[in-house]
């Protein structure tokens, strides 16, 4: 006779409220090489939204500066956390003292041929590189990943399969979309481009660093309810 399903605390509560995207939204049993990531925004957003971390809520961030646009579909990975492992990584790889985790889950950047017209939606991707970026001090690392099973993208394994004026876009964005107009001193460098096992290591020590600020989060369920 087969046991009826017990289902763990974390599914009871998906099944009463929505999950919060950063908390409540497992990463997935494959990643790194396949994580679940969650949408912030799209290449036709001229406004730059982002989590409210509390809520879990989609907000606006500030508008975009000038009239550059995220050449790609960006967001960030579940049950990541960049802080004290992802920033001596970043120290240990430029060779430099005191770098900080910027204290966010880990973003990431999604290459589709699809028009994807709105955030705040999830999707898997497949990780194959990143852009090591340092701002202020702090290790802002951005995965590049394609969207699984894409027609388009969805066959490259490395970030050397990228075209060189695609890195390049991105490098801009993101090295330009903090500044405000008419800033001289840029506050934010990319030290590295780097492949796909390094993108896998910073994914791996992100998670290390969610677990140890937020613990599980069926821990958290029960120690909410006083379990």
């Amino acid at each position: 006779m087969t046991r009826p399903h017990t289902p763990s605390l974390g599914q009871l509560m998906g099944l009463l409220f929505r999950a919060h995207p950063w908390h409540g939204v497992p990463v997935g049993q494959d990643a790194p090489s396949i994580v679940t990531t969650y949408i912030e925004i799209v290449p036709t957003d001229s406004v730059k939204y982002e989590i409210d971390k509390e809520s879990g809520l989609l907000k606006v961030d500030r508008p975009q500066r000038y009239s550059n646009v995220c050449p790609t579909l960006y967001g960030f990975i579940p049950q990541t956390l960049c802080a004290e492992r992802v920033g001596n990584f970043c120290g240990a790889k430029t060779q430099r003292t005191g770098i900080d985790g910027d204290g966010d889950p880990l973003d990431i950047c999604i290459l589709t041929e699809k028009v994807i017209p709105r955030g705040d939606i999830l999707l898997q991707a497949i990780p194959i590189g990143g852009l090591r970026m340092i701002d202020r001090n702090q290790a802002d690392d951005k995965i590049i990943a394609v969207l699984q099973d894409d027609a388009v993208y969805g066959g490259w394994q490395e970030i050397a399969q990228c075209p060189s004026t695609l890195i390049e876009r991105l490098k801009h964005y993101f090295l330009t979309y903090k500044d405000a107009p008419g800033t001289l001193e840029r506050r934010c460098e990319i030290t590295h481009v780097y492949d796909r096992q390094e993108a896998y290591e910073v994914i791996q020590h992100s998670r290390e660093d969610y677990a140890e600020k937020f613990g599980s989060p069926e821990g958290q369920f029960a120690a909410l309810l006083g379990r």
